[in-house]
């Protein structure tokens, strides 16, 4: 395994935690704390379009296997573009599959065509909009060519616009919405390939950021496409190189024992 150190201390009084990004480099581990970021590695080097946590678990998409938990053992999903907890596991298959893991095998729920993400409020975004899976079946949500969704109050990243589901879908921003991504006390981040938009009570145009943002963890750890960190401070965003480029998604776990 490769790594950077990137000579920052950790500050006393911060919890530390540890993102991983999926990158079509691999599997990349970064350790954060607040807005500081000390050690950068690779993980895995399989190619990976997508990462999920729960519970202190991860799982991985990547073109060979859906990967999970510690050592990221194989599942036996085969190739995967989208996974998500929801309850149990769900993955997406290239081919449109979408499959539960339960009690260590996976259930066949149905297909649809080309899953773009999963939420982990039983979410999917896809070509055809927004489904819900139930009881292990896909129901329709609504919408049309939808890129993400995020749960908690349910919003979808679409072609024509961002939407938050209320009384219907509501329209929101205007745009073509690649990426959106809830947090904390409300607080919600959504991108377009030119934009970059945070929530808090109201949605502004975060100006300081030009770099495609792909996906936010915990409101403060957001990942552009061409591998850079972005870590939220008092004065705005600071980048932090990952050397890594081709990333898609970040997801972040309180710090513990290295793999």
């Amino acid at each position: 395994m490769s790594t950077i150190d990137e000579k920052r201390v950790h500050a006393a009084n911060t919890d530390p935690l540890t993102l991983f990004v999926a990158t079509d480099v691999g599997l990349v581990r970064v350790a954060v704390a607040g807005e500081r970021v000390g050690e950068i590695g690779l993980l895995d080097r399989r190619p990976a379009h997508d990462v999920a946590t729960a519970d202190e678990t991860i799982a991985v998409a990547t073109d060979e296997d859906v990967l999970l938990g510690e050592d990221l053992d194989e599942t036996g999903f085969g190739p995967a573009t989208a996974v998500g907890f929801s309850g149990d596991l769900v993955a997406a298959a290239p081919d449109g599959t979408v499959a539960r893991r339960t009690d260590d095998e996976w259930v066949d729920c149905g297909q649809l065509e080309d899953v773009r993400a999963i939420d982990d409020d039983d979410l999917l975004a896809t070509a055809d909009g927004v489904y819900r899976l139930a009881d292990d079946e896909l129901e329709y949500a609504g919408l049309d060519d939808v890129h993400d969704v995020a749960g908690g109050t349910p919003r979808a990243a679409t072609t024509d616009g961002l939407f938050r589901l209320g009384n219907g879908w509501l329209d929101e921003l205007d745009g073509r919405f690649g990426m959106v991504a809830g947090g904390p006390s409300g607080v919600a981040h959504a991108a377009t390939e030119t934009a970059f938009y945070a929530f808090d009570g109201e949605w502004t145009r975060v100006e300081a950021v030009e770099r495609r943002v792909v996906d936010v963890a915990r409101g403060v750890y957001a990942v552009c496409a061409d591998g850079t960190l972005l870590t939220a401070t008092d004065d705005g965003w600071r980048e932090h190189p990952l050397g890594t480029p081709g990333a898609h998604a970040v997801v972040a776990r309180p710090d513990r024992k290295p793999v």
